[in-house]
């Protein structure tokens, strides 16, 4: 299947999984204005992830947009509103959310993940030979992080912390979550989450303080709009718990059973390069047909 991405912007783990699929030809143009200069017959698809493109220009192309236009649905979305376009997002909860503006009336709207690089990404020794555990913190109140750090330090158990504002080397995270035994996520709203997915894809069990609202973003003043920091998880994965009052019972729980988890599995069924590909496969397929 041919496809050609626009790619003034994507995301840098959306554009990897993409190109790292093996039934795809990829061919890529840097703007929307070297659009009119290929020939769009010999593509199966267009897919621009942030720049709109009037769509009934071209009514026998299929086009893919986002998730990069805008956080919230704006004037943009105007000129894709056609049956040969579809704009995603990378779950399902970004994409009920889009849905619930009036703005969105006769947009279509579908939900489809990138893929975790699991090659990368992978268990190289036994939870039973790992012995580190680490924090993963992002854009929560610094008063939650200081309950985890407190928390942890009761029970004497040492730790590490990624905090995402604070940047940290991608290679030194895949070396500590090869060998942590667990870890515990402080996180915010994600519209997918590879962190933490690749955190999955190495097998390690995690603890999540998730949130049920984009408004617990830290310095943001979002809306009370339902939302989650794990789009993607079942429980081969860890724990999730909701309020300080809970960590510890959630701890309780998680410990003896730590050895039973099977978060690797969860990522290779759901999330691996080659599921995600077969869902934009089907996807593609399903809109052609309509045209």
């Amino acid at each position: 299947m041919n496809i050609l991405i626009i790619n003034d912007y994507i995301h840098a783990k959306n554009l990897n999984g993409i190109t790292k699929c093996k039934n795809l030809i990829i061919h890529t143009i840097p703007t929307v204005y070297e659009l009119n200069e290929f020939p769009l017959d010999t593509i199966d698809c267009v897919y621009s992830p942030s720049t709109p493109i009037d769509v009934s220009k071209y009514p026998h192309t299929t086009f893919i947009f986002g998730p990069h236009f805008s956080v919230f649905p704006d004037d943009k979305i105007s000129i894709i509103k056609c049956n040969n376009s579809v704009y995603i997002q990378p779950s399902e909860w970004a994409a009920t959310v889009w849905k619930q503006f009036q703005i969105c009336n006769n947009l279509n709207i579908s939900s489809i993940p990138f893929g975790v690089e699991t090659d990368r990404f992978n268990e190289i020794k036994s939870i039973y030979e790992r012995k580190y555990v680490f924090i993963y913190y992002k854009s929560r109140h610094p008063t939650e992080l200081e309950i985890i750090k407190q928390f942890l330090n009761s029970n004497s158990i040492e730790y590490i912390i990624f905090d995402y504002k604070k940047k940290y080397n991608e290679n030194d995270y895949i070396q500590y979550l090869q060998n942590s035994i667990f870890g515990i996520w402080v996180g915010r709203h994600e519209s997918q989450g590879f962190a933490l997915e690749e955190a999955l894809s190495c097998n390690v069990p995690l603890i999540v303080w998730d949130v049920k609202s984009m408004n617990q973003e830290y310095g943001y003043n979002y809306q009370d709009i339902p939302a989650t920091c794990i789009p993607y998880w079942d429980e081969r994965c860890g724990e999730v718990f909701y309020s300080a009052d809970e960590l510890n019972d959630t701890f309780k729980k998680f410990i003896p059973n730590l050895y039973n988890y099977k978060p690797r599995e969860y990522i290779l069924e759901n999330l691996s390069i080659d599921v995600c590909e077969q869902k934009l496969i089907t996807m593609i397929n399903k809109m052609k047909n309509n045209l």
